[in-house]
């Protein structure tokens, strides 16, 4: 099985070797790691998989995927003969995964986990979940944690349209198990931390890469809801560069990612502020529905990726409560809340774990920023 999964693995690099490297002026530079090993990235794009595999041309890995791409029939099977990723619910438990990533470790697999759990959405890398460090010390295997850099201002989470610029990926650096066996869990989850930290835009106000594409803009409304001058929600729309409201807000989105005026954000990470101020006012200050969105298909996801179809109807949020088709699901039972691209919105609740999917586009992000931020 080794030797077959070796050799795909070389077809696939081979084959996807030139055109990425040309589609997103990609430098990524070679990782010899000895043995198997456990790989942290960063995660920046829906491409990163790939992006990160042309730095380890001999080296078979196995992804972390979530696990809403087992449900794509032909697709699914296919990349499951090529790749054979490791499923995990974004929005539930980990410790089947967990138990999968090890289990493949010490079969001499190396293994990829992208530990935010989800894509930046302002371009800053966020923590990785606390037991990371305790996974990386019982795998037994060397840690690499490994860096995107300029991913973010290629292909914002939020965008229509991929821009061309710089991207950078490497290896920051190879921890050996002896390493590992004598620092504690929590020191393992700071180091990785602070290895993969990535900040878009104090790279940019060194660097001043341009990121040169069409209607820069546009799509932003998927992501960044709050209008950041008048505290309106759902008046921004991107239009071409630009980010409009109807209070009379124009920003210019520019080619290096900052907006012009840079007054009242100069970066969508400092818009990212001001929207989870707003939205926690908002919050305080409302006692009835906040917001709803219509047409949204909601689906219950059992064992072995099966779908049950709980019909189609509006998502509705209140302070403390999200109601789709008529069920009520109070915030403060809702174990977990993740998405997958822009228009999947993936929650648990014990062991019933359920997805809502927009078929037009809408900001469901916004209902994952009410949980997050939600006083329970």
């Amino acid at each position: 099985m080794a030797e077959k999964r070796l050799g795909r693995w070389k077809f696939l690099y081979a084959l996807a070797h030139r055109f990425l490297l040309h589609r997103f002026a990609l430098e990524a530079e070679s990782c010899r790691a000895d043995g198997p090993c456990l790989i942290i990235a960063n995660h920046v794009t829906n491409w990163d998989p790939l992006l990160l595999a042309m730095s380890f041309p001999d080296r078979p890995i196995r992804f972390v995927a979530s696990e809403h791409i087992f449900r794509h029939g032909f697709v699914s099977r296919l990349l499951i003969w090529l790749v054979a990723p490791i499923p995990r619910r974004k929005a539930a438990s980990g410790a089947d995964t967990v138990m999968a990533v090890l289990r493949a470790l010490r079969d001499g697999e190396s293994v990829c986990i992208f530990a935010e759990g989800d894509a930046t959405w302002d371009g800053l890398t966020h923590p990785v979940f606390p037991a990371t460090g305790k996974l990386a010390r019982m795998s037994g295997v060397s840690l690499v944690t490994y860096r995107l850099e300029g991913g973010y201002l290629t292909s914002p989470r939020w965008a229509i349209h991929r821009r061309r610029g710089k991207m950078r990926g490497a290896a920051v650096k190879i921890y050996s198990p002896e390493v590992l066996k004598a620092m504690k869990g929590p020191e393992i989850t700071a180091v990785i931390d602070r290895d993969l930290f990535e900040d878009a835009w104090s790279r940019q106000r060194r660097e001043h890469v341009r990121y040169v594409g069409k209607n820069r803009a546009e799509g932003i409304e998927q992501g960044f809801f709050i209008c950041p001058k008048c505290g309106g929600m759902g008046t921004i729309r991107g239009a071409g560069d630009h980010v409009k409201c109807e209070c009379g807000l124009d920003l210019l989105y520019t080619e290096e990612g900052f907006f012009s005026p840079p007054d009242p954000a100069e970066t969508l990470s400092d818009w990212e502020m001001l929207q989870i101020d707003a939205l926690c006012r908002i919050l305080r200050d409302t006692g009835g529905e906040v917001f709803s969105d219509p047409g949204l298909r909601f689906r219950k996801i059992g064992k072995s990726h099966r779908e049950s179809d709980l019909g189609e109807g509006i998502l509705r949020q209140y302070p403390d409560a999200l109601i789709c088709a008529d069920q009520r699901f109070p915030l403060a039972e809702i174990d977990s809340m993740a998405m997958v691209k822009a228009n999947i919105l993936l929650f648990s609740v014990g062991d019933d774990y359920y997805e809502i999917r927009a078929s037009k586009p809408c900001c469901l992000r916004k209902y994952l920023l009410v949980w997050q931020n939600a006083v329970k």
